[in-house]
């Protein structure tokens, strides 16, 4: 899930909702989502979440509330998110956060299977 590729779809509009905390993208494919504010800091690309390597990532706990407080393009490949917690270090790529799109509801499944398995309840926002 990173890198960028000549095939992927690329954002065509990207539209914070600071009040529902939802990031709406549409693709130029006509693919469009609203991811929310804690699943994109939850699976931000940065070393702090992903580690170094395999194995190395680091659950995230306690985002329910979080939300975006700037977007900035980096280039014509990626946008930097910085977080209401102060998290600002993932560059997210155009492929990635198509990733995140199309695979949403697998890997929040898999976010709630590892807060889970960690023995820790998500608060409902």
């Amino acid at each position: 899930m990173s890198g960028l590729t000549n095939n992927t779809p690329r954002p065509i509009d990207i539209r914070l909702h600071q009040a529902s905390r939802l990031l709406e993208i549409k693709f130029d494919n006509n693919m469009e989502c609203q991811l929310s504010c804690e699943f994109l800091r939850v699976y931000s690309p940065s070393a702090e979440v992903k580690g170094h390597g395999p194995g190395q990532e680091v659950l995230q706990m306690g985002k329910e509330d979080v939300n975006i407080t700037a977007i900035e393009p980096v280039g014509n490949y990626a946008v930097k998110l910085t977080f209401s917690d102060g998290h600002n270090t993932g560059l997210y790529s155009w492929d990635y956060l198509y990733d995140l799109a199309r695979d949403y509801d697998a890997l929040w499944l898999e976010y709630l299977g590892r807060l889970s398995a960690a023995g820790i309840k998500r608060k409902e926002s």
